[in-house]
């Protein structure tokens, strides 16, 4: 907000020279620095995942992946944030898509990173030299400043979506890149990983490396333990027993096993599944979040406005929007936030609606 006009020339020379030595009057400006509630320049959207498969399918025709450009990730660039590649003002959220038996090299970044797929496999992930499979349904994480890389070991392509700190990092001045090997270090394909033989077994915990993790030891949570753990909830719920979030809706938050925590510093993963017929209520949160949809249909209701969404469409829910879902034939969402720094920070803050 630039200073108000006025008829007094003394004052109009005082708000000349706060100019003139990069200086800004607190009066002028208080409605935009500190508002009633969060108000963010981003904005509400859905992505069609009928649209960006397409647009990555060509992408892939006609940009080579390797040294240099590295990967072939398109951002979802918000529509209120003036055309910058993010999501929200603290998340990147992107469809990465690898063409048949290309490589894309190692590299690693103090951003943390995860990669979840909604179809396809064929596609291995090499963090810091474990080879980790990527399937339908797989939620892979690639902590900040592991080398990592991909190598498709078919002769189709696959896409899925990226998640990183990006943002974040940027704004804090904190990022580093550095370049690894030209390919990756380990092309063997291992059905399971090496951390996941050693960390992921349920509610068991190895005695060695015991320390505590700021990140999750786990390479990739599979898709049939989400899904086991969702259908169970159900279950217990048709048996009479409290074990939803909400009427028909299940949901659980991926971890690290060495604190309990989130499985990245700065991100929340979560997945939702919801019955035929079910609905949310409507919620306000501090911090952004971003769902996919895993499989099903449904309704999104962002702010006063209703979206549509099935297989693959992207949804972002920016800090403070009001939101809810209901769909008739189910739906499961993978989901994404910034939920970790907004706890840490203590400015978080959720409000629920008592209707659907």
């Amino acid at each position: 907000m630039t200073a108000p006009e006025t008829h007094d020339p003394a004052l109009d020379q005082l708000y000349a020279d706060f100019a003139t030595e990069n200086l800004n009057p607190l009066w002028t400006q208080l409605g935009d620095l500190m508002p009633v509630a969060p108000a963010s320049k981003a904005v509400p959207f859905v992505w069609k995942w009928s649209t960006l498969y397409p647009l990555a399918q060509r992408a892939g025709d006609l940009v080579p992946v390797g040294r240099g450009g590295e990967r072939r990730a398109i951002a979802l660039a918000n529509p209120g944030l003036g055309g910058v590649p993010y999501v929200t003002p603290t998340l990147w959220a992107a469809i990465q898509y690898l063409g048949p038996r290309e490589t894309a090299p190692e590299h690693r970044h103090s951003q943390n990173a995860f990669r979840f797929v909604v179809e396809g496999e064929g596609v291995w992930t090499v963090v810091d030299g474990d080879p980790v499979a990527m399937r339908r349904g797989d939620f892979l994480l690639t902590p900040g400043w592991a080398f990592h890389g991909h190598h498709n070991e078919t002769d189709h392509p696959m896409a899925w979506i990226d998640g990183l700190d990006i943002p974040f990092v940027n704004y804090t001045d904190t990022g580093f890149f550095e370049f690894g090997a030209d390919g990756v270090t380990d092309m063997s394909t291992p059905d399971i990983s090496r951390s996941e033989r050693l960390w992921a077994h349920p509610g068991l915990r190895p005695l060695v490396g015991v320390d505590t993790r700021v990140s999750s030891p786990i390479a990739c949570y599979r898709w049939e333990h989400t899904d086991a753990a969702l259908r169970e909830q159900l279950a217990l719920e048709d048996e009479g027993y409290p074990a939803t979030t909400e009427p028909g809706h299940a949901a659980v938050r991926f971890t690290n096993p060495t604190t309990g925590s989130d499985v990245m510093p700065t991100i929340r993963a979560e997945f939702h599944r919801l019955r035929p017929g079910a609905a949310t209520h409507t919620r306000r949160d501090v911090g952004g979040t971003v769902f996919q949809v895993f499989e099903g249909e449904g309704c999104f209701r962002l702010g006063d406005q209703a979206h549509d969404v099935a297989k693959g469409d992207m949804i972002v829910v920016p800090s403070w929007v009001p939101w809810s879902l209901e769909t008739g034939g189910g739906i499961d969402l993978f989901a994404f936030s910034d939920a970790p720094i907004v706890e840490r920070l203590h400015f978080h803050r959720t409000q629920i609606s008592e209707g659907a």
